[in-house]
């Protein structure tokens, strides 16, 4: 059984998705991109947009009953790969000592002229 979940305090969906998807034990986050909860880009700036991207996560994943602790894998999309030192820094400093796999990919372009995107799977709270 597939469990579509919302939550509250980050933007509603841009599209026709969910937060977030929970299957058993695992929570499979879609891709959160450097939005406030009214769904404006909080700056032009990547380093101010990858530490908002990481915070909605972190929100969708408080909600589902999960946390940036038991992220098990993320994939982050970029539109510039030399931002990639500035994007690792602040995902450096959101995960901790906590070191998911991961993925970086580098893109032509994101939703709402985002430049960095940020999706999780994850494991539910024991």
């Amino acid at each position: 059984m597939i469990k579509s979940v919302n939550v509250t305090g980050v933007a509603p969906a841009v599209g026709p998705y969910c937060h977030a998807a929970v299957v058993g034990e695992v929570v499979y986050c879609s891709g959160n991109v450097g939005i406030d909860a009214g769904a404006k880009l909080v700056s032009e700036d990547v380093a101010v947009q990858a530490k908002q991207a990481l915070a909605n996560l972190a929100t969708v994943l408080e909600q589902t009953g999960s946390g940036m602790d038991h992220v098990v894998k993320t994939t982050v999309f970029i539109t510039n790969m030399s931002d990639y030192p500035v994007v690792n820094a602040v995902y450096a400093e959101a995960f901790g000592d906590h070191a998911p796999a991961r993925s970086c990919v580098g893109v032509a372009e994101l939703p709402l002229g985002a430049k960095v995107e940020v999706e999780a799977i994850a494991l539910l709270r024991g």
